[in-house]
């Protein structure tokens, strides 16, 4: 017991010193301001893309796909703008402004890439288009994803209203509660487990297996939930956004939001590649820190 306390001890401790010492507060602030870049790009795209396949409802999906998880005070005005810059009318998905909005949108996953690599303490070789390129086509994959998660949500009722039928017919489960808004947030969170799990696996310079990365995976997402919570709480205890930034307050609560998603998506990253430091440690470099 003692021996994995001081294990734990030791990562929480190098992982903390090589955020700072990789500036991780100033690539947090980068990650956090091009995702609020890329964010409107991405789902602007997305929604062509939606629109040429017919798909003419995406936009409200889309906005529920990417605010279901935050807290609602932080998504509700966030997503109203979303949503109205969504309903503008466009032209056909190959135009060059789609093209050139997928290729923005690219800038918030190579943010992602820089942090990671900065995280796991590796310098980038590869080829810079090619990077480009995989970062556009995971633009096209989440944008598929989304597509296809916002059709099964359109499902969701129908589905749960299924199981209910079905449920009804077994005595030991007629009490059973499956409501479509759970199944929804279920769907969600899993996405965003998978992304991030993504972001782990493909992104840096240096590729692990996922029962490796999975540290850091679960320190982000119970410590990104724990964080919504606080911040919600926040805001609607002490917080006076409104009054001192007035029209931008909700612009200004998102990136404060998002920085500290970023920071603590890092840190994350920083606790995988200190559990694999410690790992590698010789044991004669081990024995002499206990001694």
């Amino acid at each position: 017991m003692k021996s994995k306390f001081l294990k734990i001890k030791r990562v929480a401790f190098d992982a903390t010193k090589n955020f700072i010492d990789s500036d991780g507060w100033a690539l947090a602030s980068h990650v956090a301001l091009s995702t609020i870049l890329a964010l409107f790009p991405f789902l602007i795209f997305a929604t062509s893309l939606a629109t040429f396949l017919g798909a003419d409802q995406f936009s409200e999906t889309a906005v529920e796909l990417i605010f279901d998880t935050w807290p609602e005070s932080i998504a509700k005005p966030l997503a109203k703008e979303v949503h109205n810059v969504l309903t503008v009318q466009r032209g056909g998905l190959l135009t060059v402004s789609a093209i050139a909005a997928a290729v923005f949108a690219s800038n918030g996953v190579e943010a992602l890439r820089v942090a990671l690599n900065r995280a796991y303490r590796v310098t980038e070789t590869r080829n810079y288009f090619l990077l480009r390129l995989q970062s556009i086509a995971m633009v096209l994959a989440a944008t598929v994803a989304m597509l296809i998660i916002s059709f099964l949500l359109v499902l969701a009722p129908l589905l749960v209203k299924f199981a209910k039928e079905i449920v009804s017919y077994l005595p030991w489960a007629a009490q059973l509660n499956l409501p479509s808004d759970a199944l929804r947030f279920s769907i969600v969170l899993l996405l965003v487990a998978a992304a991030v799990a993504i972001a782990h696996k493909w992104l840096p310079n240096r590729k692990r297996r996922l029962k490796s990365l999975a540290p850091g995976i679960i320190f982000t997402m119970v410590t990104w939930s724990l964080a919504g919570y606080s911040f919600a709480l926040y805001l609607d205890s002490f917080a006076t956004y409104a009054s001192t930034y007035a029209g931008l307050a909700s612009i200004m609560i998102a990136m404060v939001f998002l920085y500290i998603i970023a920071a603590i998506f890092i840190f994350g990253a920083q606790i995988n590649a200190a559990t694999r430091h410690l790992k590698n440690q010789p044991p004669q470099k081990e024995q002499q820190r206990n001694g």
